[in-house]
């Protein structure tokens, strides 16, 4: 049986505010019934469109994932079709980190998310990492081994801990920016700021992935 309309934008409000209360507050600290509130449902209706705390706690994950997972394997398309050459596929290198931090500031929400499992929120759920995340990084890994072996590029890298090392500061700045010298925060959507980390990234990549190999 097909939902009503009235069935499927109430689950789409709900899975909406769930998506903020977990992304700032965490799954252990959101309960039901605050999500209830926050779209002016009872908790038996929230329950009938979404299930219960766990099982909405999943579509969210799994629909961040896919948001992310999208931009990602685009990004990685791209980067399989650069020159075999090794500043040709620096600079796909480049705009893959390009590509993943625009999705992180214009999606705010799902690196919090992340960063909130890292906290171990939600530590009983863990088929996020074995199931979604794991699964991506090594997609990630692969692909970009594959790129600098094209480019017959035989830089001391470890990969892996190069791709975290993007994903870890991608998500930190996209949420909090960085601390100027009087002790403001400075919002990462801020131009300076943002063109400032954005070029640090690209440093990164190209100390760590030299074009001379």
């Amino acid at each position: 049986m097909s939902q009503r309309p009235d069935d499927v934008h109430s689950r789409e409000r709900i899975l909406a505010a769930a998506t903020t209360l977990f992304a700032e507050r965490g799954y252990d600290a959101t309960s039901t019934r605050a999500i209830a509130d926050a779209v002016g449902l009872n908790i038996a209706t929230v329950a009938y469109h979404v299930g219960s705390k766990p099982q909405l706690y999943r579509e969210v994950m799994r629909r961040a994932h896919e948001a992310q997972r999208d931009v990602v394997l685009e990004a990685l398309k791209r980067l399989e079709t650069v020159d075999p050459t090794p500043a040709a596929t620096v600079a796909g290198l480049i705009d893959f980190v390009d590509a993943y931090l625009a999705f992180c500031l214009d999606h705010r929400e799902v690196p919090a998310l992340w960063m909130r499992r890292w906290l171990s929120e939600g530590k009983d759920l863990i088929e996020f990492e074995s199931d979604l995340a794991g699964p991506l990084i090594a997609d990630v890994v692969a692909s970009v081994r594959t790129a600098l072996s094209r480019a017959g590029i035989d830089a001391d890298v470890d990969v892996e801990m190069l791709v975290f090392t993007i994903v870890w500061t991608a998500h930190s700045f996209g949420q909090a920016g960085v601390i100027d010298a009087s002790g403001n925060r400075v919002p990462p959507g801020e131009g300076a700021a943002l063109d400032r980390f954005r070029a640090h990234l690209h440093t990164v990549i190209e100390r760590m992935v030299p074009t001379l190999g």
